[in-house]
């Protein structure tokens, strides 16, 4: 985990007051404070890896920051489209859509022609921070380019981040 910090702060430039630190290689999200990690949680991030660009199933790396905060007070099934609630609550069976719940954490890229920018644009990627439910396979590279988390983690996440905050993927 320090190396993947380190990295962080190089591509910041500083450590932010609080950040999220999306680590591929452990499949972990850490909420950071400073350099000091103050929560963690299991992730999945992409089968490609690591990877901007549009159609290629990547996780897009490098910094960004959370574009807004989308799903506040909803049932923790709720399922999302377009970012848009769809009146759809999943009840916890298992189900082969792959399904984004609870809340949605848009990301912004901030590094043009990395992760912003004709071709690569995470925000026009659609790439979140979002629920998932397929919460057995939490722990293994298997999105399609979201950082996925189980219902509850998400909305863990979500009270304790603000829109703006830095989200940086290594």
């Amino acid at each position: 985990m320090i190396a993947a910090i380190d990295i962080a702060i190089k591509l910041l430039g500083h450590a932010p007051a609080r950040w999220l630190l999306v680590d591929t290689g452990r499949q972990r999200l850490t909420l950071m404070r400073g350099v000091a990690p103050q929560a963690d949680w299991p992730i999945s991030t992409a089968a490609a890896g690591l990877d901007a660009r549009e159609n290629s199933g990547g996780t897009p790396p490098g910094v960004h920051r959370i574009d807004r905060k989308i799903g506040a007070g909803a049932d923790p099934g709720v399922v999302f489209v377009d970012r848009e609630p769809t009146g759809e609550v999943w009840d916890g069976r298992p189900d082969p859509r792959d399904l984004i719940l609870g809340r949605i954490l848009p990301l912004a890229g901030c590094q043009d022609g990395v992760n912003r920018g004709a071709g690569v644009d995470s925000l026009a990627r659609y790439i979140y921070l979002h629920g998932t439910n397929h919460g057995h396979r939490i722990g293994e590279p298997c999105s399609h380019g979201c950082v996925r988390l189980r219902p509850a983690d998400v909305i863990e996440v979500f009270d304790r981040v603000e829109a703006g905050d830095p989200v940086v993927i290594v």
